[in-house]
C-alpha cells in the first residue's frame, strides 16, 4: 500500500514536470543561447541607431561630401606642401544620364561615409559581445589584430584617395583629352569607380594580416609562401585585371604592385608570428632484463 507521502511526492513530481514544460527552468540550457541572442540584438541595434544618425548628419553634408569626391580629380595632394595642388582639369564639368542619379549618389556616398566612421564602434560592440566566450590567450591576440586590421583597412582607403586615385584619374582623363576626346564624365560611374578603388585598396592593405593569421593558426608558414610567391604574384596581376573597373594595363599593374609588396610584408610577418612546432619528445626504447 503506498504511503501518503509517496502519493504527495508523486503529485508534486508531476505537476513541477507541467511546470518546467511550460516555464523553463533559469539553470535550462537553452537560456544562456536566448540570452546571448538578445544581447547580440541589443548590440546590433545599437549599431544601427548609430548608423542611422551618423548617415543622415552625413546626408545633410552631402554637397559637401560630393566636393570631396570630385577632389582626386581637380587636384592632388602634395606631400611637400601639405595641400592639394591644382591638376589642371578643374573645368571639367560632371553630368547625370538620370533625374535620379544625382541623388542616390550623393545617398550612396553619405552611406559609405557613414559606414566608414561607424565601424569602429560596430566592432567594439562585436568584441564586447564575444569577449566573455575567449580564453584569456585569445583575448591577447584578437583585440590588438582586429584595431590593427582596422587600422590597417584606414590607412589603404587614405592611400588609395591621396595618391591612387589622382595619379589614375589625372592620367586617364588627361590621355583621353590628348587622344582627342571631349569629357563627359557621369556623376554615377566617377562616384562607383572612386568608391570600388577606396574598398579595394582598403582590403589589400589587409593582405598581411591575413597571411599572419594564417601562420598564426598554422596553415601556412613562410618558406611555403616563399615556394609559391611566382605563382602568387600571377594571381594578383589576374586579379588586377578582374578587380579594376577599367580593363586598362595601367590600373591593373597600379593594383598589382602594392598586392605584390604586401605579400613580401606578409612573408615577414608570417616569419615571425608563424605557430610553435610542437617539441619532439625523443622515444626512449627501455630495455627489460629477461
Amino acid at each position: 500500500m503506498p504511503s501518503p507521502h509517496s502519493e504527495q511526492s508523486g503529485s508534486r513530481g508531476f505537476f513541477q514536470r507541467i511546470q518546467d514544460r511550460i516555464f523553463p527552468s533559469i539553470d535550462d540550457k537553452r537560456m544562456p543561447l536566448l540570452v546571448h541572442l538578445t544581447e547580440l540584438r541589443t548590440r546590433l541595434l545599437r549599431a544601427a541607431v548609430i548608423m542611422s544618425i551618423v548617415f543622415l548628419g552625413a546626408f545633410y553634408f552631402a554637397p559637401t561630401l560630393m566636393t570631396w569626391v570630385q577632389a582626386p580629380l581637380y587636384s592632388y595632394f602634395s606631400p611637400s606642401k601639405m595641400a592639394w595642388v591644382p591638376s589642371g582639369l578643374s573645368d571639367i564639368t560632371f553630368i547625370f544620364l538620370s533625374p535620379a542619379e544625382a541623388f542616390w549618389n550623393s545617398i550612396k556616398v553619405s552611406a559609405v561615409v557613414a559606414t566608414f566612421i561607424v565601424m569602429p564602434y560596430a566592432l567594439y560592440e562585436l568584441w564586447k559581445f564575444a569577449e566573455p566566450g575567449l580564453r584569456v590567450h585569445e583575448r591577447r591576440f584578437t583585440l590588438p589584430f582586429v584595431t590593427l586590421c582596422s587600422t590597417m583597412f584606414y590607412l589603404g582607403i587614405s592611400f588609395c584617395y591621396l595618391v591612387v586615385l589622382p595619379f589614375a584619374l589625372n592620367f586617364l582623363v588627361g590621355y583621353g583629352i590628348d587622344a582627342g576626346f571631349t569629357p563627359h564624365l557621369s556623376i554615377g560611374i566617377f562616384v562607383g569607380f572612386n568608391l570600388w578603388l577606396l574598398l579595394v585598396f582598403g582590403l589589400i592593405f589587409e593582405l598581411p594580416m591575413l597571411m599572419t593569421l594564417l601562420a598564426k593558426l598554422g596553415l601556412v608558414d613562410a618558406p611555403w609562401l616563399r615556394k609559391y610567391r611566382k605563382w602568387a604574384y600571377l594571381c594578383f596581376f589576374i586579379m588586377g585585371a578582374v578587380l579594376t573597373p577599367t580593363p586598362d594595363p595601367f590600373n591593373q599593374t597600379l593594383m598589382a604592385v602594392p598586392l605584390v609588396v604586401f605579400y613580401e610584408v606578409g612573408i615577414v610577418g608570417a616569419r615571425f608570428f608563424a605557430k610553435p612546432d610542437e617539441l619532439e619528445t625523443p622515444h626512449v626504447v627501455q630495455r627489460t632484463s629477461h
